[in-house]
């Protein structure tokens, strides 16, 4: 099964101790296949909306700033428990703060 965990805004500063365990935790996930993509988001958005044959495009942003998602991984998990596994270690790693996970659903 495969989820998108994001993460939201905190006020918590990286140093290098969470550079270096951080790096690790990518390189083990992504060694073991758990991991398929991970980055940052920009703060910049996009809205795209149709209704009828109309598509409105408008510049965001649109959410407040402690709403927005500023990162992404997506993973292969092997159950819930797993992702939300994966999800604590890297809490643990970041520090205070949100993160949401999804799973993606497929054909």
């Amino acid at each position: 099964m495969r989820y998108l965990m994001m993460t939201r805004p905190s006020t918590t500063a990286p140093d290098e101790r969470m550079y270096a365990e951080m790096g690790a935790f990518i390189e083990e996930l992504t060694a073991s296949g758990v991991l398929l993509a991970t980055g940052g988001l920009g703060p910049e958005e996009i809205r795209v909306v149709s209704s009828g044959e109309e598509v409105t495009v408008t510049d965001g942003p649109f959410t407040e700033t402690k709403e927005s998602v500023v990162g992404f991984a997506l993973v292969e998990a092997r159950s819930r428990e797993e992702a939300v596994e994966v999800a604590r270690r890297f809490r643990r790693i970041v520090g205070d703060g949100e993160s949401v996970i999804r799973e993606v659903l497929t054909p």
